[in-house]
């Protein structure tokens, strides 16, 4: 399994420890993945930030 599909895992922090590691030291070595990296973690960053109501049905507030 590539790294780039444990990202999602490694930002929450919910790898093993032995995929913690894998994916750190290649996150070291591959700008690529890195990159990839930084998108996923900015995702998960902006997702902390909604509220309940946020995700609720409806219209937007005006």
């Amino acid at each position: 399994m590539h790294v780039r599909q444990l990202l999602g895992g490694y930002v929450l922090g919910a790898l093993a420890p032995e995929d913690d590691r894998r994916v750190a030291g290649h996150l070291r070595g591959c700008a690529a993945c890195r990159a990839a990296y930084l998108e996923v973690a900015e995702t998960a960053s902006l997702l902390a930030l909604l509220r309940v109501e946020d995700l609720a049905d409806g219209s937007p507030d005006a």
